[in-house]
C-alpha cells in the first residue's frame, strides 16, 4: 500500500468502501400497488443535543465535521452554510453506530475521514463498537469491527480525539480505547486494527465503581503530533502516569518525565488529562486537566479542579500557564482547548460546566503567559461581555426564560468540549455544546478590545468600553434531539423531545421557540380530534412545586401548566397524556409505578383519580366518541363508555403481556384501535401487530409484522375510505418504515437502507391534510418527515 504523508502529493482517491448491509427481505405484499419513493427531511430545530467534537481539516479549507452523543456525525457544507448528516444509514441493528466517541479527518488524503463510533460500553449496547472508514468524506462507509464496546453516549466523551491519523504516514492510524483494551493502530487506512502491544498503560481511573454508567476505567483518552520533533504523545487516565511519548513511530514508548506532577494533581484533587493542542512552530504541547471526565460535573469540593499546563517538547519544560483569574472564584476544570495555527502563540480553552453564571472562554496571544475572558464582572457584579449571543437560528436557546442578572437566558454554554478555531481562518472559530454549535467569523475582534474590567481612583472594578462582536448559531442541519412522541394536526406538528421540552411546528423549515412550560423533557402529546385548538402534554419537571401536564386550547400559540397531582414526585415522572375527542376530559398517567392514572374535567385545575385501572396503564381516546377511551397493561385491554370515570376489562385475550410501547384509535372509525408490540426477548413475550374494529373485545393479529414499535395514521388515498396506516415494524427481520392504502392488508417499505436513523419511529403519524406525508421519532437525530417523491 503506498504511504502518504502530510508533505506528500495528494493522489487520486481509491474507489469508495461501501457499508456491506443485509438484503432488503421480501414485504408483507412485495412491490404492492401505490408502492412508491420517498424524500426526507427533518423539521427544523436546529441542534438540542450535546457535541463533543469539532474537525476542521488542516489542509482543505472549509473541510469540518461535527460529532455528537447519540445523533450521528456531520459534514459542514460551506455554500449553505449548513451540516449534512453523514450516518442516516444505520439500522436498527448496529444502533450503536449513532453514538460516535472520535473523528478523525486526513491531512494528506483529504477525501478520507474515520469515525469510531459504539454508543455505550454496558450492555445497554448489544453489539462492539467498530471504526467507520470513508473515501468520499462521509458520503459512503466501510466497517471495521472491534472485539470490544465503544462509549459515544458514556463520560468521558468529550475527551479530545481517541481516533487520529499520523500526519506523516496517513496510512497509520491510532485508536485510544476504554476499559483496559488499550492503544490500537490500523496501517492500512483504517481496514483492519490491531492492539499496540508494546504501549505500558490501559488507563486506571473510574469516576464510581459503584454505579455501571460511571465504573468504565477511562482508559486512553488522547493522541496527538508533534510534526516538527516526530513525536507521538498519548494522554491516560491515569493520574500517577498520565502522558507517554514515543519518537521512534510507535515502536517504543516511554513515560514523559514530570507530567504526573503536572497533569495528576490539581490542589489535591487527583486529575486526568482531558485534552491537548499542539502548536508546532513554538513547540509547546498543551493539556488541559479535570477531576473528572465530564462532561457533567461541576468542580471538586476541594478547590480548582483542572489546569491548562505548556511543554516545551524539545527541553522537556513543563509550565503552568492555566488563567489565575475566575469571576466566579474557582475554576471547576476545563473542557475545550485550541491552538490558531495561523497565529501561533495565540490559544483558546472553555471552561467545563462554570454553571453560574455562564461558562467562560479564555483566550491567550502570548503562550498562555497572559489571559482574557469572554466576560467578567465590574463593581455591583454587573457583567460585562466581548461578544453578544444571537440564537435566532434556534430561538429555544432562550429555554424561554429572561436575563437575571449576571445569568442570561441565551449562555455561551456548558459541556463545551468541541473548541476549534479554523487552521485556515483565524477569524472563525466553532464551539459546541450540551444544546447546539456557537459560531464567528469575526474571531479577531476580541484582541483589538482590550481589557473589559478597569480601576477607577478609588480602585474600583470598571468596566473598559468594548465594541462587540457576535456569536451565532452554526447548527443549521445538525438535528440530534431524541424525540419521544408527535401529535400531527393538520397544519401544526405538536412534539415531545427528550431535554429541551417540546415544540408546536406550524412551518417545518423554521425552528420554533420551545413549548412554554415547566417541562424538561417532554413524554407525551395529544390533541382533542373534534377540536384541534385543545392541546395537551405532559414531561418530566424539577422539584415539587410544578404541574407535569401542559394545556393549550389555542393551537400551541399559549400554554399554561396543570395543577400538580398529590403523591406524583418531581424529578421526572412525565409519563403520558390523552384528551378526548371532544376536548371535554384529559387523562394522565404519571410515570411512576405507584399512582393510578388521573383525570380532569377543567383542562387540569383539578384531578381525580380513575377508576378501574392498574397504575402505569396507558390511556388513549377513541377518536370519535367522546364518551370511550381505551387503556392497556400488562396484556389487558380496557375500555370505558363513560368519559373515562371507570374501566373494565374487555376479556380480549391473545395479547402481548409485555414490550407494548403503542396503541392508537383510528380518526373516522369509531371503536377501530391498533396495537403494536415489540415483544419481550427477555421474557420470551412475541411482538406483532393487532386490529380490533370493536372497542378492543376482539383482536385480529397482522401477521406480515415479526414485531412492531409504533402505529399512526394519516390522510387516506383517493383510492381508499381508511386512514393511511404507517409503523415502524419489523417483517422477516428487517426493521424499517410500512405503510398500508387499503385498511392493513397490504404493506410496503416506503424508507430505504440510505435513511434507516438508526432507532427510528418508536411514535408514527401520518399526516391528516398530506396523503403519504409521515412524521419518526428518531433516538438523536431529531424529527424526519417523508413525503411522497414527486
Amino acid at each position: 500500500m503506498q504511504r502518504r504523508t502530510f508533505l506528500a502529493s495528494i493522489g487520486t482517491a481509491a474507489a469508495a468502501a461501501t457499508i456491506g448491509l443485509p438484503p432488503e427481505p421480501a414485504q408483507a405484499t412485495a412491490h404492492a400497488p401505490g408502492a412508491c419513493t420517498y424524500t426526507w427531511k427533518n423539521a427544523v430545530i436546529n441542534g438540542g443535543g450535546f457535541v463533543p467534537g469539532i474537525l476542521f481539516n488542516e489542509t482543505e479549507p472549509n473541510l469540518i465535521y461535527a460529532r455528537t452523543d447519540i445523533g450521528g456525525c456531520y459534514r459542514w457544507q460551506e455554500d449553505s452554510r449548513t451540516w449534512k448528516p453523514l450516518l442516516d444509514w444505520v439500522g436498527r441493528d448496529k444502533w450503536g453506530y449513532s453514538g460516535v466517541v472520535s473523528m478523525a479527518t486526513d491531512p494528506v488524503e483529504t477525501h478520507r475521514v474515520y469515525a469510531a463510533v459504539g454508543t455505550y460500553t454496558i450492555d445497554w449496547d448489544p453489539n462492539n463498537g467498530a471504526v467507520l472508514y470513508s473515501d468520499d468524506k462521509g458520503d459512503t462507509w466501510g466497517v471495521a469491527e472491534l472485539p470490544f464496546k465503544q462509549g459515544g453516549n458514556m463520560p468521558g466523551r468529550g475527551m479530545g480525539e481517541r481516533l487520529v491519523v499520523n500526519p506523516a504516514d496517513n496510512t497509520e492510524l491510532y485508536l485510544g480505547t476504554p476499559n483496559g483494551n488499550g492503544l490500537w493502530r490500523s496501517r492500512d487506512h483504517g481496514r483492519t486494527w490491531a492492539h499496540v502491544e508494546e504501549f505500558p498503560n490501559p488507563g486506571n481511573f473510574v469516576v464510581d465503581p459503584s454505579n455501571p454508567l460511571l465504573a468504565d476505567n477511562q482508559g486512553v483518552l488522547w493522541i496527538d503530533f508533534d510534526q516538527v520533533g516526530g513525536r507521538v504523545y498519548v494522554g491516560v487516565a491515569d493520574p500517577d502516569d498520565p502522558l507517554y511519548v514515543s519518537e521512534d513511530s510507535g515502536s517504543t514508548w516511554q513515560a514523559v518525565p514530570g507530567a504526573a506532577e503536572a497533569l495528576g494533581s490539581a490542589d489535591g484533587n487527583r486529575t486526568i488529562p482531558g485534552q491537548s493542542a499542539v502548536d508546532d512552530l513554538n513547540g509547546y504541547l498543551y493539556i488541559v486537566t479535570s477531576h473528572d471526565p465530564g462532561p457533567y460535573n461541576g468542580a471538586p469540593a476541594s478547590g480548582d479542579g483542572g489546569r491548562i499546563q505548556r511543554l516545551a517538547t524539545g527541553t522537556g519544560e513543563w509550565t503552568d500557564v492555566t488563567p489565575a483569574y475566575n469571576p466566579r472564584g474557582v475554576i471547576p476544570g476545563f473542557g475545550g482547548i485550541t491552538v490558531d495555527r495561523q497565529n501561533p502563540g495565540t490559544l483558546m480553552a472553555a471552561t467545563r460546566n462554570n454553571w453560574y453564571p455562564d461558562e467562560i472562554l479564555y483566550r491567550s496571544t502570548d503562550s498562555g503567559a497572559t489571559w482574557q475572558l469572554s466576560w467578567d464582572y465590574a463593581e455591583g457584579q454587573d457583567r460585562h461581555d466581548r461578544f453578544d449571543m444571537d440564537n435566532a437560528g434556534s430561538p429555544w436557546l432562550s429555554w424561554n426564560g429572561e436575563n437575571q442578572g449576571p445569568q442570561y437566558a441565551v449562555k455561551h454554554g456548558w459541556m463545551i468540549d468541541a473548541l476549534a478555531i479554523d487552521p485556515h481562518n483565524s477569524d472563525r472559530i466553532m464551539w459546541g455544546t450540551g444544546a447546539t454549535i456557537w459560531g464567528t467569523e469575526e474571531l479577531t475582534r476580541w484582541d483589538a478590545q482590550g481589557e473589559l474590567i478597569g480601576q477607577d481612583e478609588a480602585g474600583r472594578r470598571v468596566a473598559l468600553p468594548v465594541e462587540k462582536f457576535t456569536v451565532a448559531v452554526r447548527a443549521e442541519g445538525v438535528e440530534e434531539c431524541a424525540i419521544l412522541d408527535l401529535a400531527a394536526l393538520g397544519g401544526t406538528l405538536v412534539s415531545a423531545v427528550g431535554d429541551v421540552g417540546g415544540f408546536v411546528h406550524t412551518n417545518l423549515d423554521r425552528a420554533e421557540p420551545m413549548i412554554d412550560t415547566d417541562w424538561s423533557t417532554g413524554t407525551s402529546v395529544d390533541f382533542a380530534q373534534s377540536d384541534p385548538n385543545i392541546i395537551v402534554g405532559t414531561g418530566n419537571v424539577h422539584g415539587n412545586e410544578k404541574g407535569h401536564v401542559g394545556v393549550s386550547t389555542d393551537r400551541g400559540k399559549t400554554w399554561r401548566n396543570a395543577s400538580r397531582v398529590e403523591g406524583v414526585p418531581g424529578d421526572g415522572h412525565g409519563g403520558a397524556v390523552a384528551i378526548s375527542a371532544n376536548g371535554s376530559r384529559i387523562f394522565w398517567t404519571p410515570g411512576s409505578s405507584e399512582v393510578t392514572p388521573v383525570y380532569s374535567t377543567d383542562l387540569g385545575a383539578t384531578w381525580i383519580p380513575v377508576r378501574g385501572l392498574p397504575a402505569g396503564a396507558k390511556i388513549r381516546s377513541d377518536r370519535v366518541d367522546p364518551s370511550v377511551l381505551y387503556a392497556f397493561s400488562g396484556g389487558t385491554f380496557y375500555r370505558s363508555s363513560d368519559g373515562g370515570a371507570t374501566f373494565a376489562d374487555t376479556g380480549a385475550t391473545g395479547l402481548p403481556t409485555a414490550g407494548v410501547d403503542d396503541f392508537r384509535a383510528v380518526p373516522r372509525h369509531k371503536k377501530h384501535v391498533w396495537l403494536a408490540g415489540r415483544g419481550d426477548e427477555k421474557t420470551g413475550v412475541t411482538g406483532g401487530m393487532w386490529r380490533s374494529k370493536d372497542g378492543g373485545a376482539t383482536w385480529k393479529q397482522i401477521t406480515a409484522f415479526d414485531t412492531a414499535e409504533s402505529v399512526g395514521f394519516g390522510k387516506a388515498s383517493k383510492k381508499s375510505s381508511y386512514p393511511t396506516i404507517y409503523s415502524s415494524a419489523q417483517v422477516r427481520g428487517k426493521a424499517a418504515i410500512y405503510r398500508s392504502t387499503d385498511g392493513g392488508n397490504r404493506w410496503v417499505r416506503i424508507n430505504d437502507d440510505d435513511h434507516q436513523w438508526a432507532w427510528s419511529g418508536s411514535a408514527i403519524t401520518g399526516d391528516p391534510w398530506i396523503y403519504g406525508r409521515v412524521y419518526l421519532t428518531t433516538n438523536g437525530r431529531g424529527i424526519i418527515y417523508g413525503d411522497i417523491a414527486r
